[in-house]
């Protein structure tokens, strides 16, 4: 009896283990079904987007490739070519009088891509009123609540009721600058702010020339976006601007292919962490010293979706960075 009940132990164990090792292993399948599911999701957004870029840089007729990037954008709910010109704290009425007149002469930009100027404050107003209609308009920052006893800020109510469409947050210069120096959470309760008011936010994120010299490029990106990912929900009103801080107003810029890892490890990032979909629709410019001279070459990655410009959309020159929306693909 003593030896049946010993062999019985025995048999019970050797079933016990096997059934633990096949359970862990069924566990282990399901994370890398999760995980490759994921990542799958990523890197077909990211192939799907070069392969759109492609075709249509093979198709040499612009009407050709602009009737084939409408139909693209109709039927694949594909990204839609964004160019932004932030003005900072440049000019007076009489130079943005004759900037907004020379922007007004370009040619229309139809459904192709999309444009925003972004006028320091108190010509907000009157930029609106003057600029092209096919232009939006937008605040160089807002505040964290509504109105109130706030001396100085700006209410994103306020900018809604001039007519600003879309606002920028989370600019390095608003987050490095000794005087401001904006953290993360704060960025992430004005977007939150901003967006509950039916504003388009442009958020900046980017790593210093140490941050990046210290190989922590894409740690410092994550950091930034998390914190807006723990506060909000809906994205579909929020473009991302990757800027180097180090190439801004530098007259460096990252090379195409610095430019597109970047992009690249910020959309993988939000396909595991917020939704493959969100990662998919999710448009991510490229800002740090874009000009007329490289800004073709940089709007050809797959992953680069517009840029965001900062000294050249003072110029002229700005339709012809506008322009450079004919040498990509909204994917």
């Amino acid at each position: 009896m003593r030896g049946y009940k010993s062999s019985m132990s025995c048999h019970t164990r050797a079933l016990l283990i096997s059934m633990g090792m096949n359970m862990a292993m069924a566990c282990a399948m399901l994370f890398l079904a999760s995980s490759m599911q994921s990542g799958a999701a990523h890197i077909s957004a990211s192939l799907n987007g070069a392969a759109v870029r492609r075709s249509l840089v093979s198709t040499p007729n612009f009407a050709a490739r602009s009737a084939m990037r409408n139909n693209i954008v109709a039927n694949a709910g594909v990204r839609k070519f964004f160019v932004g010109g932030n003005w900072k704290c440049n000019g007076n009425r009489e130079s943005i009088k004759t900037l907004i007149e020379g922007l007004n002469q370009g040619a229309p930009v139809g459904s192709d891509v999309e444009v925003v100027c972004a006028p320091p404050a108190p010509y907000l107003d009157y930029t609106r009123q003057n600029l092209r209609k096919d232009f939006a308009v937008a605040g160089q920052d807002s505040w964290v609540s509504g109105q109130g006893a706030y001396t100085g800020e700006i209410a994103p109510e306020m900018l809604k009721d001039i007519g600003c469409e879309w606002v920028i947050l989370g600019h390095s210069e608003r987050r490095h600058l000794p005087e401001i120096k904006e953290t993360d959470k704060t960025v992430a309760v004005k977007t939150k702010n901003a967006l509950d008011n039916g504003l388009g936010v442009i958020l900046c994120i980017g790593e210093l020339l140490e941050e990046r010299e210290a190989g922590k490029t894409i740690e410092v990106c994550e950091r930034q976006m998390e914190a807006v990912a723990e506060t909000i929900k809906d994205w579909s009103k929020v473009v991302v601007a990757y800027e180097p801080v180090w190439a801004i107003g530098t007259g460096k810029v990252a090379t195409p292919e610095q430019a597109q890892e970047v992009h690249d490890a910020v959309r993988g990032w939000m396909a595991k962490n917020i939704s493959p979909e969100v990662a998919a629709s999710t448009r991510i410019l490229y800002g740090g010293s874009v000009n007329p001279q490289n800004c073709d070459e940089l709007a050809t990655k797959p992953d680069i979706d517009g840029f965001l410009v900062g000294g050249a959309s003072l110029k002229p020159d700005f339709l012809r960075i506008v322009d450079s929306y004919k040498q990509a693909v909204v994917q």
